[in-house]
């Protein structure tokens, strides 16, 4: 084929083209843009860990409501924690002192879940507890889905 007998210019071809090619671009910058979001604003690369998050915030809730019952089957991730509570060394009594005169903050009347990062084999939550500034940090671990205090802290 010579420049001669080049084929005829195909107006919806080029068009077809030039879209898909814009389309791809936009596509692939809203993919960076969700996924850096949501590492910057401290949510987890494409904010994987707002479902982590939503759960701390119903036990916070719960806390608040004063419900200890419900609160102690969402820290154990056990809902029937109530047809077995032999099970666990961590009894329902420990855990309301714990979480009204034992402490640090007293009862829970207000709470923010400010970041969460993904470390080792679960998360660490960080929460804003009754407008006070020391913080509570949180660990969620993954494998069974319980809560309990973080050892470590996050900085900013």
């Amino acid at each position: 084929m010579t420049l001669l007998n080049a084929p005829e210019y195909n107006r919806r071809r080029e068009n077809r083209n030039r879209n898909l090619l814009v389309g791809s671009g936009v596509v692939v910058l809203l993919a960076v843009v969700i996924g850096l979001g949501g590492y910057i604003m401290g949510h987890g690369w494409f904010f994987s860990l707002l479902p982590v998050e939503h759960r701390i915030n119903v036990f916070m809730n719960t806390l608040e409501a004063k419900d200890y019952s419900k609160a102690y089957g969402i820290w154990m991730n056990d809902p029937d924690w109530q047809q077995h509570p032999q099970k666990y060394d961590y009894t329902l009594q420990r855990f309301t002192q714990d979480w009204t005169t034992a402490s640090d903050w007293g009862p829970i009347t207000s709470h923010d879940v400010k970041i969460s990062k993904r470390t080792g084999s679960g998360v660490i939550i960080e929460v804003e507890v009754n407008h006070r500034p020391k913080h509570l940090f949180l660990w969620y671990e993954e494998k069974d889905g319980t809560l309990t205090y973080s050892p470590y802290e996050l900085g900013h």
